[in-house]
């Protein structure tokens, strides 16, 4: 098992900066379309964060066309190009699994305040 972690630990990124659940996120993917590639990004909520170490995960959700999409993101991908944080929400939960369920104004969440000192 120590072995596993070592390998892993030279393969963890630490160039994204520090998100929480219920922050809004935009996630620049690589995307391979034949011999091509192409970048796309997914904006949305973090609705969670799982795992640890090299199978560290987290979960982005967004409303498109009226329609609710997941996608689930692993954290140290070499395909997530660049990742930006739009907003920082102000959850006292881990997951935010009740926003599956919720429509229109109920879907929305606190903005946190940010402190520069």
């Amino acid at each position: 098992m120590d072995i596993l972690h070592t390998v892993g630990r030279d393969q963890i990124r630490t160039d994204f900066p520090e998100f929480r659940v219920g922050d809004t996120v935009k996630v620049h993917y690589k995307i391979k379309e034949g011999a091509k590639e192409r970048i796309q990004v997914f904006q949305g909520i973090v609705i969670q964060k799982r795992g640890s170490g090299i199978s560290k995960s987290f979960t982005v959700r967004k409303i498109s066309n009226g329609v609710g999409v997941e996608r689930i993101f692993p954290l140290s991908s070499p395909n997530i190009d660049k990742m930006e944080i739009v907003r920082y929400g102000q959850v006292r939960r881990a997951k935010l699994f009740y926003l599956r369920q919720a429509k229109g104004k109920a879907g929305r969440i606190k903005e946190r305040r940010r402190f520069t000192a």
